[in-house]
């Protein structure tokens, strides 16, 4: 497949001959087992799956269908091979991959491989929604997709190809502006060692995020380093220190933050929730459920447990939800980051 790349990008990291300016020797690809969840596989069948249980009726064969039908349908006007189902061209595309050689080649090919991905998911889920576009059986349902599902779905797809990547949370936009892990985006790992991020909320493809939420040996807030202009990553820093990590060193978040994270997003928009202009009991008490469905899923997940200390909060329950925040707070801390607003719930929950 043939695709434009970014101009700026090529124009400032490609010298003669096709080289990348950045020189590193060829870096494994194969996929951390705890961050794999191959597109079509039984792990990402099971977030798919899980997503229908939550929802009436359906499971994770619906949201196969409707991908082959609106990947057919994107077939008609865009460049791609139509007669392969798309579980089909990402292996076949796995094979062509692997047998590029050389380290510069095979790093533009799957540059060029991840462009394509944003275009054919900006395209067959065109609708974007905060409110429910996280769900996989509202991709079926509506057409709709959220930062989060869409970044899984991307990374799911690469890994099927044999690309390794995965998913990161962002504290910090391309703007600078802070949230606390309010957005997700796909990160690619590639060949020359070097990362780069994919984010499908942006009519571009590859995006230059200042701020990220990773697993290292433990869980970390860092900055990336970008090489220039460009969108390569060459090295992170922490973000409380200043320490230089390289690339190899920042793995992406695993299943058990990822299903975790599912948990999150269905608690957060809960109707009547903490994001309502006025919370109800029944609400709560449904965010509550799934907040703490998501803790279960990952204990070290610090915005789950954050938030399920606030519903605390906001039902009263004072001593758990002190409890519960002064948790949030060491988990924030442990990744040398503590957000906006975490301290100030904390001390409500102390003082009211």
């Amino acid at each position: 497949m043939k695709h434009k790349f970014l101009a700026g990008l090529v124009a400032v990291a490609i010298a003669a001959g096709g080289a990348l300016t950045i020189t590193f020797a060829l870096t494994s690809n194969r996929q951390p087992k705890d961050e794999a969840y191959p597109y079509h596989s039984a792990r990402f069948t099971e977030f798919v799956n899980d997503s229908f249980r939550n929802g009436s009726g359906g499971d994770a064969k619906d949201f196969y269908r409707w991908m082959e039908k609106s990947y057919k349908e994107f077939c008609t006007k865009h460049s791609c091979r139509p007669t392969l189902s798309l579980t089909q061209l990402l292996r076949v595309k796995r094979t062509e991959l692997a047998g590029i050689r050389d380290v510069h080649k095979k790093t533009l090919a799957e540059i060029d491989f991840a462009t394509w991905l944003h275009k054919l998911v900006r395209i067959t889920i065109p609708k974007f929604s905060l409110d429910r576009g996280f769900e996989f059986r509202n991709v079926v349902m509506y057409g709709e997709r959220q930062c989060f599902l869409q970044s899984v779905l991307i990374s799911g797809m690469l890994q099927e190809a044999g690309v390794r990547s995965g998913v990161e949370m962002v504290y910090m936009s391309i703007s600078g502006e802070v949230s606390n892990n309010g957005h997700a985006i796909t990160l690619v790992k590639l060949p020359n060692g070097s990362d780069i991020i994919v984010d499908a909320s942006d009519p571009e493809p590859f995006a230059r995020h200042q701020g990220l939420f990773v697993k290292m040996s433990d869980y970390r807030y860092v900055n990336p380093e970008y090489d220039g202009k460009t969108a390569y990553i060459l090295s992170y820093k922490g973000a409380s220190n200043g320490r230089r990590f390289s690339t190899a060193s920042v793995k992406t978040l695993g299943i058990d933050f990822l299903r975790s994270q599912f948990y999150y997003y269905r608690g957060e928009r809960v109707p009547g929730a903490l994001l309502s202009a006025k919370p109800t009991q029944s609400g709560l008490s449904a965010a509550q459920k799934y907040f703490e469905a998501s803790v279960r899923a990952c204990p070290q997940n610090p915005l789950s447990v954050y938030m399920l200390g606030r519903v605390y909060l906001a039902q009263g329950q004072r001593a758990k939800a002190l409890r519960t925040l002064l948790r949030a707070n060491k988990l924030y801390a442990n990744a040398r980051w503590v957000p906006p607003g975490a301290n100030e719930y904390l001390e409500l929950a102390k003082h009211g």
